[in-house]
């Protein structure tokens, strides 16, 4: 995965956040409460993972367009389907 300049800004504000919490989620964990150490680490890992993996802006609008544009207008489609075999026309 290449990370763009805002991409590291976005990645340094997550963190930020995420990791004291994942600080505090381990103290609990090894204060004997299970559960709640637990549900803050997965929360602190959620922080991270989302914004990187799940919400890429970019994605999203390339999904979009890809959806709503029909087949002919579509830059993989149409590329796939013209190597020149005559079976498929």
């Amino acid at each position: 995965m290449s990370l763009g300049l805002f991409d590291m800004i976005g990645l340094a504000a997550s963190l930020v956040f995420a990791l004291p919490l994942a600080n505090y989620a381990v103290v609990r964990l090894l204060a004997g409460e299970t559960a709640l150490g637990a549900g803050l680490l997965v929360v602190a890992a959620a922080m991270v993972v989302l914004p990187q993996y799940f919400l890429d802006p970019g994605r999203i609008l390339r999904g979009l367009l890809r959806g709503l544009l029909p087949r002919q207008l579509r830059g993989d489609d149409a590329e796939a389907g013209s190597d020149g075999d005559p079976a498929e026309k």
